[in-house]
């Protein structure tokens, strides 16, 4: 027979084994918690002087934000070009090519151009010096760059100049060969894996805020570099607007996530330690890092 005593203490050894064992950790948040808790103040309010608002035939619905920080003079051009009513009179899709780039522009690139606009601007490249609240993030990167985030930006230093990186949803100024630099009435947005060896060699301008499926799921072209070698194909740009030129009630409205916030969410998504992930990456590349964006709450 077993002592009185003996199942007692069995159990105070079990209790006391419990106390001593340490709390499980808790559950790191996923990158979408961080965005639903991130408070308002952390949510930035993008001019409206900035957005850029396209439709193409078919009812396609692109909605672009500009960054005249990164390239003020090809910027300056578009918005030239959108006032005068440059693009529905002339721009078409001519090109979609896989895992790379939707661009439109002139056909027959005979579409003369306004008087205003700059030719070959330079600094849409690269603009001097770091960039203006700089956050670099602590993961190398492969083209060699400092990465991280300025403004709502994705963004890239040498520590002597800075500069856009080509990532999906990034758009870019079509150009010829050098010293030609694009004016601006050529445009693409990339819809593939971005392709960084364009950096600082093609003039990037702004990125998709919304609606870029209506370009990442249109046919294919099939002449080289995913050309439309038939005019039946092309896909006519019938409207562009910017949205401070429209009635205050029907201006879109978006925000960007920046501040700590967006340092927390970038650590987190480099480090999914949620149920799914087996092993945290330790790191994430500036294209897998591009700012939340989202359409500004209604106000209550």
């Amino acid at each position: 027979m077993k002592h009185p005593i003996v199942p007692a203490l069995a159990a105070c050894l079990t209790a006391a084994a419990a106390i001593a064992q340490p709390a499980a950790p808790a559950a790191a948040p996923s990158p979408g918690e961080v965005i639903a808790a991130a408070p308002a103040a952390d949510w930035q309010a993008i001019p409206a002087a900035d957005i850029l608002l396209l439709e193409f035939a078919g009812n396609r619905r692109v909605v672009l934000q500009l960054a005249p920080a990164f390239a003020p003079t090809h910027v300056a051009n578009i918005r030239a070009l959108v006032k005068d009513g440059w693009f529905p009179r002339h721009a078409q899709i001519v090109r979609v090519q896989e895992n790379y780039v939707v661009q439109w522009g002139d056909p027959t690139e005979k579409a003369p151009i306004p008087a205003a606009i700059v030719a070959r601007p330079a600094d849409g490249y690269e603009q001097p010096g770091k960039p203006a609240g700089f956050a670099a993030l602590p993961w190398p990167d492969a083209y060699g760059a400092v990465v991280g985030h300025a403004g709502g930006w994705p963004a890239a230093t040498d520590g002597q100049a800075h500069w856009l990186p080509h990532c999906p949803g990034m758009l870019g100024v079509g150009r010829n060969m050098a010293p030609d630099t694009g004016t601006g009435a050529e445009l693409y947005v990339v819809i593939g894996h971005g392709p960084r060896h364009l950096d600082r060699n093609i003039a990037l301008v702004g990125r998709v805020l919304e609606g870029i499926e209506h370009l990442s799921a249109l046919p294919r072209g099939t002449a080289a570099l995913g050309m439309y070698d038939r005019p039946e194909q092309r896909i006519p740009l019938v409207s562009a607007r910017l949205a401070a030129d429209l009635p205050p009630a029907e201006q879109p409205r978006f925000q960007v996530l920046v501040g700590e916030s967006l340092a927390t969410w970038a650590g987190v998504r480099a480090n999914r330690r949620d149920a799914f992930f087996n092993r945290p990456a330790g790191g994430a590349d500036i294209c897998n890092l591009m700012p939340p964006l989202r359409r500004a709450p209604q106000a209550k």
